[in-house]
């Protein structure tokens, strides 16, 4: 019997509508502003691409130092506003990926009176287990900079 995934899970309060917290995970010039780049880390965007649909792949690649990373996935479930499940691995290089580098990532979303609540679970591979603090503070930032991002929009009215 293999060891169970390890999982790592947060839950944010947004004052913005569901739909518009779901858009902002597909919305190429969106993930720009609040996931990735200098905004976040020390790295510079190299390319963002998103198919949003089930079966559809996304790619964000970044140069971080020397190093240039690919954040890539596939879109398993699309149920806007609801729920939102993506593959995620960080590819470096041109190196292929193994299936255990592959882990899932489960986006619920909760409408609320006064916005949402997002509940994120990233589910990986027990090889990964000593990065799960790591996973945890890196999502935990690019959430602060998708509350930042949204909670500086103009409101259409």
């Amino acid at each position: 019997m293999s060891p169970p995934p390890i999982q790592v899970q947060l839950r944010r309060h947004f004052a913005a509508a569901a739909e518009r917290v779901f858009d902002a995970w597909l919305d190429p010039a969106m993930l720009r502003q609040w996931m990735m780049g200098p905004s976040v880390r020390d790295e510079v965007v190299l390319r963002v691409a998103v198919d949003a649909r089930v079966g559809g792949t996304f790619s964000f690649f970044v140069r971080r130092g020397d190093l240039e990373l690919d954040h890539v996935g596939t879109y398993l479930e699309l149920s806007r506003p609801r729920r939102l499940v993506f593959t995620w691995a960080v590819q470096v290089g041109a190196a292929p990926l193994a299936a255990e580098d592959l882990s899932q990532v489960t986006l619920d979303f909760e409408a609320r009176d006064n916005g949402c609540v997002l509940t994120l679970t990233h589910t990986m591979d027990v090889k990964w287990a000593e990065y799960a603090r790591r996973t945890e503070a890196g999502w935990t930032t690019m959430l602060g900079g998708l509350d930042r991002v949204l909670s500086s929009e103009v409101p259409h009215g």
